[in-house]
């Protein structure tokens, strides 16, 4: 196995499971969900996302749980995005993702052409999660 680093997102509101099956809706893939409960766990905390993992057919790996306030303290905010990149021959995909990941979210800054040459463009999605994705401009020549 090769050493790999994977994003993952905490959900103070329970909404673990909606949000990876969001993302699994516009980026595909393959997921796999354990509860709290299949791990012994009974009551309210039975039900919610103990851990989640997305397997992308472009390679991507996304991780989530649920975090029940009695076990872990998440507060949102800007101090990390999920950065999804890619180059020219990706363009239309990415553009899609962008489009579907940021429904119903907040568009911080519509993909566009960036002043360094490629496309980009950051929004904040419907589960707080902050992205930034970056089309790569043309190769020169």
């Amino acid at each position: 196995m090769t050493t790999r680093l994977n994003p993952y997102l905490n959900f103070p509101d329970g909404r673990a499971r909606e949000a990876i099956e969001f993302y699994r809706s516009v980026l595909g893939g393959e997921l796999e969900v354990m509860t709290f409960g299949d791990m012994g766990t009974g009551g309210p905390l039975a039900d919610q996302v103990m851990h989640g993992q997305l397997e992308t057919p472009s390679g991507f790996t996304l991780m989530c749980a649920d975090a029940p306030a009695e076990m872990v303290q998440v507060t949102y905010g800007d101090n990390v995005s999920v950065s999804l990149s890619g180059g020219p021959e990706d363009a239309d995909e990415m553009r899609a993702w962008f489009a579907g990941l940021s429904e119903g979210g907040d568009v911080r800054q519509p993909l566009e052409p960036a002043p360094w040459g490629d496309e980009f463009g950051m929004f904040v999605d419907r589960f707080g999660i902050s992205w930034m994705v970056n089309i790569a401009g043309a190769p020169a020549g």
